[in-house]
């Protein structure tokens, strides 16, 4: 008879802990607080963030399914408590961006821990107006805001969205730390210019994985002072790439260290993996990066080590003047695939040799309508340490075509 009246005493303090976590756990629907489909919804979404963020215990913001307009979000912190945006609507930009601030954040979210951003909706930049007028291929697009900015957030979860046409990057990530990108969806047409998947700087401890990125232009870029960065299970194309940097732009950039790519696809891009710092710039470091198990399918340049960069003709003052980023600690493994160019390797070093670069088991073949000549590796500055098997053209310092 203990044993039973134990039995019922346990499963009543289960009940009543869950019971109570039901109770504390208070959930902000946009559409209480006037929100409607195919409406405005930015005072619904500011009145429900301010109750949220205030509340005692976690609390959940939801967006229902349906379309709904939003000019502007600022989502600031700290809060309370732990705070979950639940995102299974469509948020729709308008098509033509005004009043935005160099880099400023279509939806921000800024100083917060414990945050979870999930669901199945959208987050639509509208961007098409914005590329063919503002965001050419020779212009950087200044002023056009940026689909969602993460600023100062730790220990959260991003997972299950999808962010579309954005008008510029898609996820800008500043100063972020134990952040886990998951299960998301990246996408606009190729002709999009500068709508980076996911940019990340001075952020520590990232994980991004089981995610597809199609975009025009790089899927992710790794900024000055990202550390700890894991890249798995990521499928990219179109678009240019993996890209750590650009780096070396700007005085005072940080070191980057400690980065994985594993298990990722790259289809038709044009770069596969690369490493890209600035023609002239000044002293820094990126070093401690591994590149392993990845198939390139039909990619321009699979595996790129570029301190000439140059875009758009932006840096003549520089022209002459080596990169004074230092590269070292850089492994590719086990990287197979097909080149739709004939540039299957390109490591082109600055000021400094690149050190302790490691080529291993590397399978790349030349294929496609762009193959004129025979395939080629460039090494400038560089000698790279080959182990297993290597298919690979002899290294030539020529890197013209």
């Amino acid at each position: 008879m203990v044993l039973q009246r134990n039995k019922k005493v346990s499963f009543l303090v289960v009940v009543l802990a869950i019971s109570v976590a039901t109770i504390n756990c208070q959930t902000f629907d946009v559409t209480k607080y006037g929100a409607k489909p195919n409406g405005q919804i930015d005072q619904a979404l500011a009145d429900a963030w301010k109750e949220a963020c205030a509340a005692p215990s976690k609390a959940t913001i939801v967006v229902p399914k349906g379309t709904y307009n939003l000019n502007k979000a600022f989502f600031l912190g700290p809060c309370k408590s732990p705070v979950v945006f639940q995102m299974d609507g469509i948020l729709m930009a308008p098509s033509a961006a005004k009043g935005f601030k160099d880099g400023e954040g279509w939806v921000t979210f800024e100083k917060l821990q414990h945050l979870t951003i999930t669901g199945t909706g959208t987050f639509d930049g509208n961007g098409g107006q914005s590329w063919g007028k503002k965001c050419k291929r020779t212009d950087y697009c200044e002023q056009l805001p940026i689909n969602i900015r993460l600023n100062f957030i730790t220990d959260s979860v991003i997972e299950g969205i999808t962010t579309k046409d954005s008008k510029q990057f898609h996820f800008t990530v500043l100063e972020g730390e134990n952040l886990l990108f998951t299960n998301l969806k990246i996408i606009a047409p190729e002709e999009s210019w500068t709508t980076d998947g996911i940019h990340l700087g001075r952020s520590t401890n990232i994980t991004i994985t089981d995610t597809t990125i199609a975009t025009g232009d790089d899927c992710i870029s790794i900024g000055d002072g990202t550390k700890q960065l894991k890249i798995t299970k990521v499928t990219c194309g179109p678009g240019h790439g993996i890209s750590v940097g650009s780096l070396g732009k700007y005085q005072n950039e940080l070191p980057v260290e400690d980065i994985t790519v594993t298990d990722c696809t790259f289809k038709g891009t044009s770069n596969g993996v690369r490493i890209k710092t600035w023609q002239g710039s000044t002293d820094g470091v990126a070093k401690g990066m591994h590149f392993e198990k990845l198939t390139m399918d039909n990619v321009e340049t699979p595996i790129i080590i570029d301190q000439k960069y140059c875009p758009w003709g932006a840096c003549t003052q520089f022209e002459g003047k080596p990169s004074k980023i230092k590269v070292s600690d850089v492994v590719f493994k086990d990287i197979k695939g097909t080149s739709s160019t004939p540039k299957v390797l390109y490591l082109v070093c600055g000021a400094y040799p690149c050190e302790g670069i490691q080529l291993n088991n590397i399978d790349l073949k030349t294929t496609g309508s762009k193959i004129k000549g025979p395939a080629k590796s460039v090494c400038t500055n560089v000698k790279p340490e080959m182990s297993g098997t290597v298919n690979l053209p002899p290294c030539t310092t020529d890197d013209s075509a």
